[in-house]
């Protein structure tokens, strides 16, 4: 009795989120346990998820560092990590307060009450097990029992959406009012007659029938490329195979009607694109902002777009807006087509067979939107549905409503107060930042059904790991993706983030799109384009692209994954100054360059490097209080059990150390006890701590994000002690980090770095 009266308890103690991920996966989330408040378990998996899927990267890093990581990453359960999610919690935020009372003090007393609790470590606690997530024993085994006695004292679980259920909640209750199959176009009203005139781009772009030698053109001939300069884009390069270059310019003014929009967005979409329009100077468009016009005008001509420009800060709003607008169309007019078919079928005379209706795909949904957090696809879904709301008075009825302002919306007592944190993280991670979750959308006529099924739905909004697991791995029982066979839009929005979280699960889902359904789930396939038919869904496919930075991964996945017939068009801006323009400290910068025969070999070769050329420089005990910041997680781990085995005096911080592991890093780091301190860059995007005590600079790799080199260096000031003439910063580049280098210097030290095979030593005066 008393431990099932403790279990009730407990269960009592649980948020909703928590109860939601019991019930669901049979255990507590660890990212609540009470020792171990990390983040980031959810964020990235991809040591973690090895052992859940499988991977295989296509980088050399993981290879050469498998070896060395097996040891710890083996201990922990790929299934529990996979399953995370990234949360912020106040316990886990908590004590972070940047004063030097929380240092001297807060964390010392901390760091004892902890330590006191742990058998087995040293004075460090430096042992490889503060860099795995624990497993809270018997959770597993009382999980079940507790909600089944929960239900059985009366609560109702089955529907609220404050908690979870086995299987995935979908709407199947109106799915015959929003059946594309069953319905009829209400009235015939002008749009539809618009949408047949051949300069409608929707119709243009869906019709085009490509003959079979064109394919093979695309699939064996490599593309041609030309670039143009836009008054706000600045320098778009164009690529393609089968058309030539077209010239196409920005109107300096658009006329909304001119747009070929579906009737009812015409005069929606200026109400709801209001609000960016004052915040423009002199607005010569009453529609669009000058970048929301550009970025329009080749969405609208179902070319395939890569804008590495995005900012959570300025224009990641505008851009949303811009993207919404573009799918809602395309659906609305997809739909439209449907059901006016539907009706000529219905009235058409006994006995009369026509080919002209081919309307559909194999499957229904045909835009698929991958998002980061539950917060981007919470935006997402108001846009649609301001767009579709033509005023107060005519509101549309939206299914589902209640249960996802639930599940998607941000509790505000959740937020801890008062943390000091960059603009840009705020606005990153602001709102409900889970990381796994996938919704379907049925859009008909002036209704919308949230949490429709997918082969029921229109359009996806989803996480990479969200989808992922739906997708699943070869081998596996229980796994579907024959929903994206008929995806004729693809938007990836804040790309960048995916690097911070698994970029493997957009590999995957790139190699599962548009491919032929294993199932027919019920289509008529006398409406079915012939494009879909013959597997040609890829060329008729528009990929949007947008990130924050150019990363050769992601050019890797529009270069190579993207095969839209009327082309690509990417954004191809270089930096003119850099972000070390930014540091505000007075440090020498010391880029050392290393030599690689190819870009498989640079993860070994820069191995070496450090332990031959740089590391023996810093093992003096003159050169104390050395943080050493490593992007990568395998190259993190590489270093740790170098360091171990050579006996070094270090300490380290990634994403899965422990709380207590942490406060106790920073103290021995900051106080010299420890001389090294291996840093991870993911650690850094989820928490942006300031390490005190930082003398020395290595960086192992160039940032991924180009402004945390100015925050790291940055961080020198943060405990000025007149010892500044002593301070160093030392950079590991290749020839192969030309992108970042140039991030980070700008393009005309970039180029000059590149010619020359010497050293570069620069300092910055904190006023460059």
């Amino acid at each position: 009795m008393g431990k099932r009266r403790a279990g009730r308890e407990l269960l009592r103690s649980l948020s909703k989120k928590q109860k939601k991920h019991l019930r669901e996966f049979g255990e507590e989330h660890p990212f609540y346990d009470k020792v171990f408040a990390c983040c980031f378990i959810g964020c990235y998996c991809c040591c973690c998820l090895h052992s859940r899927f499988s991977f295989q990267s296509e980088d050399s890093d993981k290879s050469s560092a498998e070896s060395d990581s097996e040891t710890e990453v083996e201990q922990v359960s790929g299934y529990h990590k996979l399953l995370a999610t990234l949360k912020t919690s106040p316990e886990s935020e908590s004590e972070e307060d940047e004063s030097e009372s929380e240092e001297a003090e807060g964390s010392e007393a901390e760091m004892h009450s902890e330590g006191s609790q742990e058998t087995g470590e040293g004075e460090g606690g430096e042992e490889d097990n503060n860099d795995v997530p624990e497993e809270e024993e018997g959770a597993t085994d009382t999980a079940e029992q507790l909600l089944s006695q929960e239900q059985a004292d009366g609560t109702d679980t089955s529907c609220d959406p404050r908690h979870g259920v086995i299987e995935e909640f979908t709407d199947v209750k109106h799915e015959s009012a929003f059946s594309l199959e069953t319905n009829f176009m209400e009235e015939e009203s002008e749009d539809c007659n618009a949408d047949r005139r051949d300069s409608n781009p929707f119709k243009q772009h869906m019709d085009k029938e490509l003959e079979e030698k064109e394919i093979e053109k695309m699939s064996t001939l490599p593309k041609t490329s030309s670039q143009s300069q836009w008054p706000r884009l600045g320098q778009l390069i164009f690529s393609s195979t089968l058309e030539k270059h077209k010239t196409l310019k920005a109107d300096k003014e658009v006329d909304v009607k001119q747009l070929h929009l579906h009737k009812p967005l015409e005069s929606t979409w200026p109400k709801v694109n209001k609000q960016f329009l004052c915040a423009v100077d002199k607005p010569i468009d009453s529609s669009f902002t000058p970048l929301q016009r550009e970025l329009f005008c080749i969405m609208n001509s179902y070319r395939d777009l890569f804008y590495p420009e995005r900012n959570a800060l300025t224009n990641g709003e505008e851009i949303r807006h811009a993207y919404c607008l573009h799918a809602l169309n395309h659906v609305l007019k997809a739909n439209a087509q449907v059901l006016s078919n539907n009706a000529k079928r219905r009235d058409r005379k006994p006995g009369t067979d026509t080919d002209d209706h081919r309307d559909q795909g194999l499957t229904r949904p045909k835009v698929l939107m991958i998002v980061p957090f539950r917060e981007c696809a919470l935006r997402i879904v108001h846009v649609l549905i301001s767009l579709l709301e033509a005023n107060d008075k005519k509101k549309i009825d939206v299914s589902n409503k209640k249960r996802f302002k639930g599940e998607f919306g941000s509790d505000p007592e959740e937020k801890p107060p008062n943390l000091k944190r960059p603009e840009d993280y705020e606005a990153v991670f602001a709102g409900n930042i889970d990381d796994h979750f996938r919704i379907g959308v049925a859009i008909l006529q002036k209704s919308m059904r949230l949490y429709a099924p997918f082969y029921s739905s229109d359009i996806i909004i989803a996480s990479p790991l969200g989808i992922r697991t739906v997708i699943g791995a070869e081998g596996e029982k229980k796994r579907d993706f024959d929903f994206l066979s008929s995806i004729e839009i693809l938007i990836i929005d804040q790309a960048d983030i995916y690097l911070m979280q698994n970029w493997e699960h957009v590999l995957h889902l790139m190699k599962h799109i548009n491919l032929l359904p294993l199932d027919s789930h019920g289509v008529d396939f006398s409406r079915v384009r012939m494009l879909n038919l013959n597997n040609w869904s890829k060329y008729y496919r528009q990929t949007l692209l947008f990130s924050a930075l150019q990363d050769p991964q992601i050019n890797s996945v529009f270069n190579k994954h993207c095969f839209n017939y009327v082309g690509q068009m990417a954004v191809r801006n270089v930096p003119l100054t850099g972000s070390i323009s930014h540091v505000v400290v007075q440090l020498p910068h010391v880029f050392r360059r290393l030599e690689a025969d190819n870009i498989t070999s640079v993860i070994d070769a820069r191995f070496q490097f450090f332990i031959d050329k740089v590391l023996p420089e810093y093992r003096d005990a003159i050169m104390s209080h050395t943080l050493i910041y490593v992007p990568s997680y395998f190259d993190y781990v590489r270093l740790r059990n170098y360091f171990k085995k050579e006996d070094l005096n270090f300490t380290h911080i990634c994403e899965y150390t422990k709380k207590a592991a942490v406060c106790r890093a920073r103290r021995f780091f900051l106080k010299g006890e420890k001389q090294f301190l291996l840093f991870t860059e993911r650690f850094h995007f989820y928490k942006r701590y300031t390490i005190k005590g930082i003398r020395n600079l290595i960086f192992y790799e160039l940032p991924t994000y180009s402004h945390f080199y100015s925050e790291i260096c940055n961080m020198l000031k943060a405990t000025d002690n007149g010892v500044d003439a002593t301070w160093t910063c030392t950079v590991l580049y290749s020839k192969y980090d030309a992108q970042k280098l140039a991030a980070v210097v700008g393009i005309d030290r970039t180029a000059q770095m590149l010619q020359s095979k010497k050293n570069v030593h620069l300092f910055v005066t904190g006023e460059n």
